[in-house]
């Protein structure tokens, strides 16, 4: 595929070098090393910084330089991940100066409203960790961080900002990400959008006087990262294989933290291909079930269906018992509170509902026939005995006690209840309060390193 160079606003405006894109990398990589005194190379285990990585390596071997190296280590990884990591630091220890960072950091969490973010490694989850801490001897954890500008579950994008500099203690430094601007609209802005570059280097983004970083590969497709594995027979990350033989497309396949809303959509995967990682995974962190369970679904609207071999109670039970404890029984205290309000007071019903409810469900209801005290008092309070499995003709229309109501509940990771007519307590919103003030905070200090 023919190299280009980024012009326009739209990923479509490109002019066109000439040249391949390996070979165009390939002069990226040498126009750095003739550059910078220092080069890293962030490494998060995948393709697309393994495709960095490895030419960087032999770039580096040419010339006898050492480069420094970086992976984060998020804790919930595949083991093929982790293999392909310790294959890569052992392999190459002639020309690399690795770093395997195992410190506390927050990233968000887009499975669950109780926990929009999580923290790997937090000291205080050590019994629920997802991997044991690694003992290779690159790890870099608490007990001897040298990074003075880490502070105690730092955001991961503030850390990675700063690490750079560090890294290159005022020397010229030069930080090689492998980003590529097919992969979505915001990479494509994040390197082609007007900022300052490196002597006009559109591929290149300034961090600080002394410290840039640089996007090699931003102009490859997926097609041509395996080309060049193939082609030079580079090392890379097994767990590719087995995504393909479980019929992953070559365009979805993430082996990155995966509770972020680009990666989300593969944990189904992670649940197959490392059934004990993903039993512990779901010990771990709030809602990576319900990831599972519901991504790209559509739970909440009529064309969901039940899993099979499935009734709405048996399902209701199965979610409940793959969540944490302390989740589990916020959602069972408000159950308890729903169906003992349905067996105890009741709610008015329009005739028609009442009429379908006499018709098909008698045994389940008493119809009082008082009238409600609220709204107009014109409509009879309907009692329900025990909760149906589900009604179809009211689940969407009206509020009933049945099983399908609850389990949506949870799919809808609605740990408020609204769907259950319940409000948020005091509690709950002093936590909202909290988090929002978190939050705003945390967006403050990294909007000064954009």
């Amino acid at each position: 595929m023919e190299c280009c160079c980024g012009g326009g606003r739209m990923p479509s405006n490109k002019n066109y070098l000439g040249i391949d894109v390996y070979t165009a990398a390939k002069k990226r990589i040498e126009f750095i090393f003739d550059e910078f005194e220092k080069v890293i190379v962030s490494f998060s285990g995948g393709k697309d910084s393994g495709v960095v990585l490895n030419m960087a390596i032999d770039e580096a071997r040419k010339r006898r330089r050492k480069i420094g190296v970086i992976f984060i280590d998020l804790e919930a990884f595949y083991q093929k991940t982790i293999d392909y990591v310790e294959r890569m630091f052992k392999n190459n220890e002639d020309v690399l100066e690795p770093m395997w960072v195992c410190l506390p950091m927050e990233s968000p969490n887009s499975l669950s409203f109780l926990e929009p973010t999580w923290i790997w490694w937090e000291p205080e989850k050590e019994p629920i960790w997802v991997r044991p801490m690694p003992k290779n001897k690159w790890v870099i954890n608490l007990e001897n961080n040298p990074f003075d500008f880490y502070f105690r579950n730092m955001p991961f994008e503030t850390f990675v900002q700063k690490f750079a500099i560090w890294y290159g203690q005022g020397k010229k430094t030069a930080s090689l990400i492998g980003i590529r601007t097919t992969e979505s609209l915001n990479r494509y802005r994040a390197i082609m959008t007007d900022k300052e570059t490196y002597k006009d280097q559109k591929y290149s983004t300034k961090l600080d006087e002394n410290t840039w970083n640089f996007y090699p590969i931003y102009d490859w497709t997926v097609p041509d990262i395996w080309t060049y594995y193939g082609k030079f027979n580079k090392d890379y990350n097994r767990l590719y294989d087995l995504f393909y033989k479980a019929g992953v497309s070559i365009y979805k396949m993430r082996v990155d933290e995966p509770f972020g809303n680009e990666a989300k959509a593969g944990l189904n995967l992670f649940r197959v291909i490392e059934p004990e990682t993903w039993k512990r995974v779901v010990n771990r962190v709030s809602g990576a079930n319900f990831g599972n369970i519901y991504h790209g679904s559509k739970m909440m609207s009529s064309r969901f269906k039940l899993p099979k071999n499935h009734t709405w109670k048996s399902f209701t039970k199965f979610l409940l018992n793959t969540l944490p404890k302390s989740t589990r029984d916020i959602y069972m205290e408000k159950f308890v509170k729903f169906v003992k309000y349905w067996w105890k007071v009741g709610s008015p019903m329009p005739d028609e509902y009442i009429e379908i409810l006499e018709n098909k469900y008698s045994k389940y209801i008493i119809n009082t026939k008082k009238f409600s005290k609220r709204g107009k008092g014109d409509k009879y309070v309907i009692k329900f005995k025990r909760i149906v499995d589900e009604i179809p003709e009211l689940d969407t229309k009206t509020d009933v006690c049945t099983w399908h109501r609850l389990a949506l509940t949870i799919l809808k990771n609605d740990i408020v209840g609204k769907s259950l007519s319940f409000q948020m307590t005091k509690a709950m919103k002093v936590r909202q309060q909290e988090l929002m003030k978190k939050y705003e905070s945390l967006k403050k200090e990294g909007d000064k390193y954009e």
